[in-house]
């Protein structure tokens, strides 16, 4: 079987957990869980030890230098520099034109964090099994809670002993479908993780969505190429129409499987999931930089200066960058977005 090509996306706009990641600096390149950035994390989950193929990270020329810096000096690795931001399907459009038809892609966000690393690996290589006989595959992380935050994979029949049928993709659903849900037992979360053949991909938005491979195969064949960068041409690029890779493919193609994945999977959406994952003492409190907490129990503090002292609260979330200073509670968490601060930046 060919390597597994992995196609990291690199972006964000930084506001779900602003102060701390912001636009220029958005969460895939800071060290939000360990001491590793999430889109170091990333690479390193997809070693060539484990049967990974050089990655291709697709990134917005924003954000190129910390690319750069973080990806160290890969042999092969490619950086695909998006003129304007055109969502995924285009984004992930951009590497399929750069790889041969039979290459086998693995679509990874590069700001999610991944508890069990070695799970990941072999989801993938089922996942490009299937791959490799004209599926295009979704992992299907395992639901653990009624989120309404996520999207959902309805599992189908099976196609082997670890491959389904998508039964269907369902949008972000409110607190009673999502309880039904995970009550059922045949729903996932959606990940964004995907796996599939360059040419099946290719072939499916040309069906469903053909204007967009127009114009990324003629920003891609006008690109030029700058060391181990390739930059598209920006008038085509730009005439594409914005859309995900679930909506102008996955929810389309008769072609849809899943993978069952069970391996410690956050998005890092919000306050919240940053302290799910992160390490936390036995009253659920975690704490980084200059911190004193008393009587408190599931709060976190995040502070790169000054020293910030909590006396018997519970749920909250204090975090200090610079000169911005947020609080919130969990409750309050999905609304740091909408804060000025985040919107005007």
């Amino acid at each position: 079987m060919n390597q597994l090509v992995p196609v990291i996306l690199c972006g964000g706009s930084g506001t779900r957990l602003w102060p701390r990641s912001r636009a220029s600096k958005p969460k895939p390149f800071l060290p939000l869980v360990g001491d590793k950035t999430l889109f170091e994390a990333t690479l390193a989950r997809c070693p060539a030890s484990a049967g990974f193929a050089p990655p291709i990270v697709v990134t917005g020329a924003p954000h190129l230098g910390y690319v750069e810096a973080q990806s160290g000096d890969v042999p092969g690795s490619t950086i695909v520099v998006e003129p304007c931001a055109r969502s995924t399907a285009a984004a992930i459009a951009l590497a399929a034109l750069r790889l041969p038809g039979d290459a086998v892609m693995l679509v990874c966000p590069s700001d999610h964090h991944i508890g069990d690393p070695e799970a990941f690996v072999r989801a993938a290589h089922t996942a490009a099994e299937l791959a490799q006989e004209g599926w295009l595959v979704s992992f299907g992380i395992e639901a653990t809670t009624p989120e309404t935050g996520f999207g959902y994979i309805k599992r189908g029949e099976p196609i082997n002993s670890h491959g389904f049928r998508t039964a269907q993709f369902v949008e972000k659903p409110d607190l009673r479908r999502a309880q039904a849900f995970l009550a059922e037992g045949i729903y996932s979360w959606n990940g964004g993780i995907f796996a599939f053949r360059v040419s099946d991909f290719l072939g499916e938005l040309g069906t469903h969505r053909p204007a967009i491979l127009q114009q990324v195969r003629e920003a891609v064949e006008s690109g030029t190429a700058d060391g181990r960068q390739f930059h598209p041409e920006r008038e085509a690029f730009a005439k594409a129409p914005s859309e995900s890779v679930d909506y102008a493919v996955m929810e389309n193609t008769q072609r849809a499987a899943m993978v069952p994945a069970d391996m410690a999977w956050s998005d890092i959406g919000n306050w919240p999931a940053l302290h799910a994952a992160r390490e936390r003492n036995e009253a659920g409190n975690c704490a980084r930089g200059e911190v004193e907490l008393v009587d408190c129990r599931n709060v976190l503090v995040d502070s790169d200066g000054p020293r910030v002292s909590v006396i018997g609260l519970e749920g909250v979330y204090v975090v200090v960058d610079g000169d911005d200073i947020m609080i919130t509670t969990a409750e309050g968490a999905q609304k740091v977005g909408k804060l000025s601060g985040a919107v005007n930046q």
